[in-house]
């Protein structure tokens, strides 16, 4: 599996805000199963979709 981040917003947004998650919740109204993750090295919450491998078989 291969996960793809769509999109990266900084830990220290305002409180009460959520960009991150509004950003997964548009893409998910959308049909893509995105989900947030914190990335603690980069202090960052990341946007991603977990993907299949492409390996070129059918």
């Amino acid at each position: 599996m291969r996960t793809k981040v769509l999109e990266r917003f900084p830990a220290g947004a305002p409180r009460g805000s959520w960009p991150a998650e509004e950003f997964a919740a548009a893409r998910r109204a959308e049909g893509e199963p995105a989900t947030v993750v914190m990335d603690l090295k980069s202090d960052a919450f990341l946007v991603v979709v977990e993907g299949q491998e492409e390996d070129g078989r059918s």
